[in-house]
């Protein structure tokens, strides 16, 4: 089914003619008046009952640490709903690698910036009309500084652009994912939601060169406490894993320099993290295998931040 979105100038959608085009579905959408960031999505393998389904919106899904969770939620059963900021065509080969895995699941891409509060309000709409359901949320997206730099010269322009892609989008993507789950909670009792922030440990480790980096991933740790106690009523856990020396296109700049550092011992388990060991603990927690332990961090650093001698 093709679904042409239009927006008016205060970021409403309005929903027009639907037509099918086998079983590939591709939402278009149509700006009018407003240079707002928009979605785009593709959804394969359309047509599953929505009550079969468990939905999993993955924010930066589609690469590095994000494609590395997606891989183990598609094994646990989970239908997708991608997002990136990516178009649906620079992210196609990742996306036909997730479909070659498990060609029975439904995957969703939405071309979005997270940081933009229309575009996040056009996602949740467009992931509740695609998909009916929603129950993880796992908030991935995420980005370096800008500039390596002492923090004596760290600019405030530098500072405003990454604290809104890494805190302020996630926080409030997570306020409007957590109503809905609210709203399904309160609709049907057996309905199971969570929520999975992704940090690092640069929550608790200082950086002086990318303070920022540090700064934010501290601030979304605080906000997986914050939303831990208040949905805790609801029974919708939230988590924070913090991951250590991930391999991807994030660290690839500093490969080198960690490969010493590795070497010499910095790590307990003498290698790099992969994007699945970070995949294997969001599918953990989305199992529901520790819902009495909402609020807390899971590590994936190899060992890398036990206090040593």
């Amino acid at each position: 089914m093709v679904r042409t979105l239009i927006v008016d100038v205060m970021g409403c959608i309005q929903p027009t003619q639907r037509a099918s085009r086998g079983k590939t579905v591709i939402l278009a959408v149509k700006t009018v008046k407003t240079s707002v960031s928009f979605v785009n999505s593709k959804v394969y393998n359309a047509g599953v009952p929505a009550k079969f389904m468990k939905v999993a919106l993955i924010t930066g899904g589609v690469r590095g640490i994000g494609l590395g969770i997606s891989k183990s939620l598609l094994a646990e059963g989970y239908d997708l709903a991608l997002c990136g900021s990516r178009s649906v065509d620079q992210v196609g080969e990742s996306l036909a690698e997730l479909r070659e895995l498990h060609d029975d699941r439904r995957i969703g891409y939405y071309q979005c910036d997270v940081a933009n509060r229309h575009a996040r309000l056009r996602l949740v709409e467009a992931i509740q009309s695609d998909f009916k359901r929603l129950n993880l949320l796992v908030n991935n997206a995420g980005v370096a500084a800008k500039v390596r730099d002492d923090l004596l010269n760290m600019t405030e322009e530098n500072y405003d652009w990454l604290m809104k892609i890494n805190l302020q989008g996630p926080f409030f993507l997570t306020q409007d994912v957590a109503c809905w789950m609210v709203e399904q909670k309160l609709m049907s009792p057996s309905f199971f939601g969570c929520i999975v922030n992704i940090s690092s440990i640069s929550a608790t480790t200082v950086s002086v060169s990318r303070g920022e980096y540090c700064l934010s991933k501290a601030a979304v740790s605080m906000a997986t406490q914050l939303w831990a106690v208040r949905l805790a009523e609801y029974g919708i856990p939230v988590y924070e894993i913090r991951p250590g020396l991930i391999r991807s296109d994030m660290t690839a700049p500093v490969t080198g320099k960690y490969d010493k550092l590795i070497a010499a011992g910095l790590v307990p388990q003498n290698r790099w993290g992969e994007p699945v060991d970070v995949g294997r603990a969001v599918a953990m927690l989305a199992r529901g295998e520790l819902v009495y332990s909402t609020g807390q961090v899971i590590m994936v650093d190899g060992g890398m931040t036990i206090p040593k001698l």
